[in-house]
């Protein structure tokens, strides 16, 4: 089952809703815009991101390469860059492998 950005919300709003905790879809997807812009701040610096439940996202760096344009086929130089990777946690590894 995916999720789309809609229904993360609408479930994370229900999700509280039945625990006690009234809270707005609006205040749901404002708590979600703010930690990626936090998470992209803390990256950008070279740190690590906790994912409460998940794991951490960490920056890496990807060297230069080559690659091929796959419409003509010619060689084409692709820059470094940095990217962000998830490190899966220990909880999280343990639920996708369960018997």
């Amino acid at each position: 089952m995916s999720l789309t950005q809609k229904e993360l919300i609408e479930t994370i709003r229900n999700d509280l809703g039945v625990g006690g905790t009234p809270i707005s879809l609006t205040q749901v997807e404002a708590v979600l815009r703010y930690y990626g812009t936090v998470a992209a701040r803390a990256l950008k610096e070279d740190g690590e991101v906790p994912l409460p439940g998940l794991g951490k996202l960490k920056a890496s760096q990807r060297a230069a390469r080559t690659g091929r344009n796959p419409a003509t086929g010619k060689p084409i130089e692709i820059p470094a860059k940095t990217t962000a990777k998830l490190v899966v946690g220990k909880g999280l590894d343990e639920a996708l492998n369960q018997p």
